[in-house]
């Protein structure tokens, strides 16, 4: 059977195109026993796939030129030869980007698709949502009355960490890219104030009159010249769940800025990286807890879904340049 793959056809210099990608028809082999042929249905585009597309020593290996992308997809059992998945059950794993796969069965997890759509599995009960839950608890911890800064508010990480910190009762500070964004993050998620960081001549002015006490806990998405206007701001012994840096994804040279240690040392403030796959132990209590909130109402979420399996390489790009309201996401 011949199927459609994407893979990495050379390494990006700076910002990725369309020529770093290259689609190719190949046959499928043949199911061995404890294989699953799966059917992608719903695929995960994130940002530290740009990360995984050069050839440097990271917290995942970089993929291989002429080899497939891969990523987080929920794709559905056409054939298996697994015992603990039958034909039409709904899983998630991390798969290439292929219209279908053979893959062992023990990369794969079966997912219900009755507590909530299929593709939340990629998105505020996948790997996003638990970015936010442990990041924002386990580093952050919020406080009532505290103020939560958030940038690339808009993303698929932000807005759940923004819902999160309104049900601890904090006051929410929300950084995006677009009007129309910081309008949803308002009206749809209830964060307390907004600022477009394109159309905001003094980001570090606009966040201190948002944030009239200062910044308690600072998720930083996204790095760069935001980050260190909301430092700037920062409270004595506030924290900073270090996230994401895609400002920086695409630097040539290394960049150069204000240096934050001195505001961190005087002011006692706590900045941790960390990556989510710290927290797989305490999965199963994460996506207990989310979706339970999500059962109450509490957590609402929106995807950007792009259809077609072509789109994916398309979708990627995009969200360096804030295509995304919430999880990008490519149906097939």
């Amino acid at each position: 059977m011949e199927i459609k793959q994407i893979v990495l056809d050379s390494r990006p210099k700076g910002m990725p195109d369309h020529k770093n990608f290259r689609f190719e028809t190949v046959t499928l082999p043949e199911l061995k026993e404890g294989d699953v042929q799966v059917k992608g249905l719903f695929y995960s585009v994130d940002p530290y796939m740009r990360g995984r597309m050069n050839d440097a020593k990271s917290y995942v290996p970089p993929y291989q030129v002429g080899e497939p992308i891969y990523g987080g997809v929920v794709a559905e059992v056409v054939a298996s030869k697994g015992e603990q998945f039958k034909k039409g059950d709904k899983v998630l794993g991390n798969l290439p980007w292929a219209t279908q796969a053979v893959v062992p069965a023990k990369w794969l997890t079966k997912i219900d698709d009755t507590i909530a759509p299929a593709s939340y599995y990629l998105g505020i009960l996948g790997m996003p949502g638990l970015t936010a839950y442990f990041g924002l608890m386990d580093i952050g911890k919020p406080k009532e009355g505290e103020t939560v800064v958030i940038s690339g508010a808009a993303g698929a990480v932000g807005v759940v960490v923004g819902q999160i910190a309104k049900i601890q009762g904090c006051r929410v500070v929300g950084i995006a890219g677009e009007d129309y964004k910081l309008k949803m993050l308002k009206e749809a998620f209830g964060f307390d104030e907004t600022i477009n960081y394109k159309t905001t001549s003094d980001i570090a002015a606009a966040i201190a009159k948002a944030c009239p006490n200062m910044v308690d806990v600072y998720f930083d998405n996204v790095g760069g010249e935001i980050s260190d206007a909301v430092i700037r701001n920062i409270n004595f012994h506030a924290r900073i769940p270090l996230c994401g840096q895609i400002a920086l994804y695409n630097a040539t040279e290394v960049p150069v800025g204000p240096r934050p240690q001195p505001t961190l040392l005087t002011r006692s403030v706590l900045m941790q990286g960390f990556i989510v796959s710290n927290y797989q132990s305490r999965f199963g209590e994460g996506i207990q807890q989310l979706a339970q909130w999500v059962k109450e109402g509490k957590l609402k979420y929106t995807e950007t879904i792009r259809e077609g399996f072509e789109q994916l390489p398309e979708a990627l790009l995009g969200l360096f340049s804030g295509d995304n309201t919430g999880k990008m996401i490519v149906k097939a």
